[in-house]
């Protein structure tokens, strides 16, 4: 399961294992795959991250790299202890794993801290990770969690627990930044959860709404969902190719 000019890196922590995808130089960047799996477009991704000067850390959640799997994937996490999909309030295990490799990439990479992109299913796992002192750049595009949102309750859902919520909340009242995307048609990423984002961290979120609506001006489509892989597009000024220079942009002021 190799990818090419990547480094393969067994990492266990507190009885979770993953292989987990090193390549690049300069401060560190955890880059979480979405719930189709490590799909190209993700390691894509990774390298553009590379070529802008980060090492880049791609853990292999679940699937092959290059693989897109999205009903595997959803199999996948529905049953695993690592993930919780549904809840609302709580924080998926999987996250204490983060944090620690969190800590590690830090400590190979040094510098003033550490980038954490999350997306879809992971895209809660990095605002979790705002709670992390290592962790000075979270960015969260179009988190997921809880699937399913029906309902005002589970549309404003984090998927994070009342004790990290309360470190992350420190965090913002102490200067730390947290950036999101979403599509504004996304109904997995609805706009109650920036609204709660808002609501809890005030200034501290800046949250970026990229226009999905019948008609607009980029011809995005309706139900466009993933804004740094799939619907990417990289065209000079694509409202998506503004959300990568504004993910590299935050990045720089924060870790570089």
């Amino acid at each position: 399961m190799r990818i090419e000019g990547f480094e393969e890196i067994p990492f266990g922590y507190s009885g979770i294992e993953h292989i987990v995808y090193r390549k690049g130089s300069g401060p560190g960047v955890i880059l979480m795959h979405e719930l189709p799996g490590m799909t190209k477009e993700c390691i894509r991704l990774a390298n553009r991250l590379v070529e802008e000067g980060y090492c880049v850390y791609l853990p292999l959640f679940f699937g092959k790299p290059g693989e897109k799997r999205l009903f595997g994937g959803f199999i996948k996490v529905c049953i695993s202890r690592e993930f919780k999909v549904f809840t609302t309030g709580e924080t998926s295990p999987i996250v204490e794993w983060l944090k620690e490799l969190s800590r590690l990439v830090w400590k190979e990479c040094g510098g003033p801290g550490v980038g954490v992109i999350g997306m879809c299913l992971t895209g809660n796992f990095a605002i979790s990770l705002m709670a992390n002192k290592e962790v000075l750049a979270p960015v969260t595009c179009q988190p997921s969690l809880p699937i399913l949102p029906i309902g005002q309750f589970r549309k404003r859902g984090l998927a994070v627990s009342d004790k990290d919520l309360a470190e992350i909340k420190k965090q913002a009242s102490e200067g730390r930044k947290l950036l999101g995307f979403r599509f504004t048609g996304d109904i997995a990423c609805p706009p109650e959860r920036f609204a709660r984002l808002k609501n809890e961290l005030g200034d501290s979120f800046e949250g970026i709404e990229i226009d999905s609506s019948e008609g607009n001006e980029f011809g995005i489509r309706k139900r466009a969902h993933s804004v740094l892989t799939r619907d990417f597009v990289d065209k000079e000024g694509h409202p998506t190719e503004k959300a990568l220079k504004q993910v590299l942009g935050f990045l720089d002021e924060m870790v570089k």
